[in-house]
């Protein structure tokens, strides 16, 4: 489910990059002086002011809806009890196993030296 939502986040982080990208600044009207006609535009002669925006600010929501679920998961993951933590008695009987370091007093544990080598 974590993985579904920030797929969604980006996505939604790509289409504001997009859409922000879109509008035009307030200093944008020299556009209308290279044969740009108002009223053949595709949404309608008001322009796309409107529409952008609207979807901007959808987009903007839904961003923050996101942002607020994946830090929820966050949190909530740092909080599971049995999350990859081993059993304390398991810790218990991994320390009681023997190993090389704890052989009796007085044994060479070391490799002998063969004749002839450079060691």
């Amino acid at each position: 489910m974590q993985v579904a939502i920030l797929m969604i986040h980006v996505a939604i982080a790509i289409a504001l990059v997009v859409l922000i990208l879109l509008q035009q600044g307030k200093g944008a009207e020299a556009g209308a002086a290279f044969g740009g006609g108002a009223s053949q535009t595709v949404f309608g002669s008001r322009g796309s002011g409107g529409f952008l925006s609207k979807m901007t600010g959808l987009l903007a929501a839904s961003f923050f809806v996101t942002s607020l679920t994946l830090a929820w998961y966050a949190s909530q993951a740092g909080q599971a009890p049995d999350a990859g933590i081993p059993d304390s008695r398991l810790i218990e009987q991994q320390r009681s196993v023997p190993t090389l370091d704890d052989s009796p007093q007085g044994v060479d544990n070391a490799a002998p030296v063969l004749e002839g080598s450079d060691d």
